[in-house]
């Protein structure tokens, strides 16, 4: 039984396979999961791209077709920082996600089982290829606006890097060209976590993740030193708030994501660095954005990608000739403020879509 909750909005596109992946290993066959939002004939006038960050479905808003709220609700709409009025919407999920898109829950035709740790390694050069034959499959032969936050927004650097001439505008949210080593160690052990923790492995690995995508002062001001009421019989001990929290959190999480899918998609965040497609050289790579759009903005608290990444990625991007908005934010809720403090980032992003 598929525990996954239906995403009756969710449409597919299949690609032609084989497809071959920037590994060399080839996939049988491609499957594409994306949700629209917004008119079709605006597609022409202006279409955004939307990447998704590692957990989310492409789900990112409500819509007739899904009316339960998507993890980027009130973003996406008439009048919204990404507004139906003007465009049409498109979110992708990632390749190697678990929510429609090929990954490892899906079918190996060679096997007659679905790939589960057999699936091979991707990087986001592979999503934001895949997410570019998506919108060719559907008759766009542009993304004029490509937005993502956090791994959703070095997939989205990776698509304008591959498809320069036909992006105007980048919008570039708490990402970075590469990661810390500090973001990799975090992951790396999380993927140890998944290895060796058994049934528990994908709540431990989401509860080490959680500690790095809010502020230690967000976790203060809200937990503070809070401990449960307990029943718990005499000398056991009683437990702080945070640690309630976190385990709600990962359990919720563990029911409706493959543990196979954060092992690839967390390393293909590890491997990914624009300066690759400038033989290591960041200016080089960025050279075909030169008289692009792009919007960078940061989270002063952000631990995960720290604000000096995008700050940098900002700089890179003016030195090689685009036409740079960088914004440094005071959100309290550290990486995931993008998530959290909707508003102060709507802000940032309709004042970027509505400038000429």
């Amino acid at each position: 039984m598929n525990p996954f909750p239906p995403e009756p909005a969710r449409r597919t596109v299949a690609l032609p396979g084989p497809w071959k992946l920037t590994s060399g290993v080839e996939l049988p066959e491609l499957v594409v999961a994306y949700e629209t939002w917004g008119e079709r004939d605006r597609a022409e006038e202006e279409t955004i791209l939307l990447f998704t960050g590692l957990s989310p479905s492409a789900h990112a808003a409500s819509s007739p077709d899904d009316p339960r709220p998507g993890w980027w609700e009130g973003m996406i709409g008439p009048g919204a920082a990404l507004d139906t009025h003007r465009a049409w919407v498109v979110c992708v999920s990632a390749l190697g996600s678990c929510f429609g898109t090929s990954g490892p829950r899906s079918l190996d035709p060679a096997r007659g089982r679905s790939w589960e740790d057999e699936f091979p390694e991707v990087r986001l050069e592979d999503t934001a290829r895949a997410a570019g034959c998506a919108l060719r499959a559907l008759g766009l032969k542009r993304a004029h606006t490509v937005v993502g936050a956090s791994m959703g927004g070095m997939s989205a650097l990776a698509y304008a890097l591959l498809h320069p001439g036909e992006v105007e505008r980048l919008v570039l949210l708490s990402c970075a060209a590469a990661s810390d080593p500090w973001a990799i160690a975090i992951r790396a052990l999380q993927r140890r976590v998944l290895a060796e923790a058994g049934a528990e492995g994908l709540r431990l690995a989401r509860a080490l993740g959680l500690l790095s995508y809010r502020s230690a002062d967000e976790w203060r001001l809200r937990f503070g030193r809070r401990r449960e009421a307990s029943h718990a019989p005499p000398g056991d001990p009683v437990k702080f708030s945070v640690e309630t929290y976190l385990e709600a959190r990962a359990a919720r999480f563990a029911e409706v994501f493959d543990p196979h899918s954060y092992r690839v998609l967390s390393a293909a965040m590890d491997r990914f660095d624009a300066a690759d497609f400038g033989d290591g050289d960041l200016v080089r790579a960025l050279a075909p954005l030169a008289g692009r759009r792009i919007c960078v903005v940061g989270v002063e608290t952000d631990l995960l990608f720290p604000v000096r990444q995008q700050e940098d990625l900002a700089r890179a991007c003016a030195a090689a000739g685009g036409r740079v908005v960088f914004h440094r934010l005071p959100c309290l809720a550290g990486h995931d403020s993008f998530l959290v403090e909707r508003e102060t980032f709507a802000a940032v992003i309709r004042s970027f879509l509505g400038s000429p």
